[in-house]
């Protein structure tokens, strides 16, 4: 009997033993195969390649008169308001103009005039602005482009008091080709009509005059530049 139930002990132990491993394997099975399916499916795609930026556009002399052409074509705005340090004056642009026009309504939009100065003040001739000694204003100008506007002085237009007009650029420049970053007003009554046929006039101050008097009377130092600084602290669409 004690032979018997010996025999019956280890028997028991024998299948308990045995039927602990497969619990423990169906354990690992399932473990393993639980990380193998959370993988993500796209994992084992390939990555698509992102797509490459549009590069900046920039104006140059091959391209800026098609562009100002476009440009034109579907331009309804007219007017144009810069309020400066010393108070605020509004511009109409000349419809006959088209790229100066143009011009000057692209660098508004782009907020190039903000923060730029009537540095040239010639006391009852011009005021002169666009420009500025701050590193800023050249960082803009490259990032819009380098470019000339041909000059348009057969529409009719004379330099009467309160036109705005564009200066030639300083570089060789033997056609008086105009530097579209800048612009000048006359203040000379009743005109400086010396300037017809030189530059282009291609807007009047229709509004503020007096704004544009007072900064004519500044003093100035070398150069004509202001000894104060004139800021255009906005230029807007009108």
């Amino acid at each position: 009997m004690k032979a018997s139930a010996l025999a019956t002990s280890i028997l028991l132990f024998f299948l308990v033993s045995c039927g602990e491993n497969p619990k423990k394997d169906t354990s690992k099975t399932t473990e393993n195969s639980f990380k193998k399916d959370s993988i993500p499916a796209e994992s084992n795609k390939t990555p698509e390649p992102e797509e490459e930026k549009e590069e900046a556009f920039v104006l140059d002399e091959e391209n800026a008169i098609d562009f100002f052409f476009d440009y034109a074509k579907n331009l309804k705005k007219d007017k144009v308001k810069l309020t400066t340090t010393m108070g605020s004056f509004t511009i109409e642009l000349f419809d006959n103009v088209p790229y100066h026009k143009a011009n000057f309504i692209y660098l508004a939009r782009k907020k190039y005039f903000d923060s730029t100065q009537f540095h040239r003040v010639v006391k009852d001739f011009i005021i002169q602005g666009g420009n500025s000694d701050d590193k800023k204003t050249a960082q803009k100008r490259v990032k819009i482009g380098r470019y000339l506007l041909p000059p348009d002085t057969q529409k009719g237009h004379k330099h009467h008091r309160g036109t705005i007009s564009m200066p030639s650029s300083e570089r060789d420049n033997p056609h008086k080709l105009a530097s579209p970053y800048e612009f000048f007003i006359v203040v000379t009554k009743p005109g400086s009509y010396h300037l017809d046929g030189a530059y282009t006039p291609f807007g009047r101050v229709i509004e503020g005059m007096d704004v544009v008097d007072a900064i004519n009377q500044v003093p100035v130092g070398d150069g004509d530049w202001p000894w104060k600084s004139i800021y255009i602290l906005k230029a807007e669409v009108l």
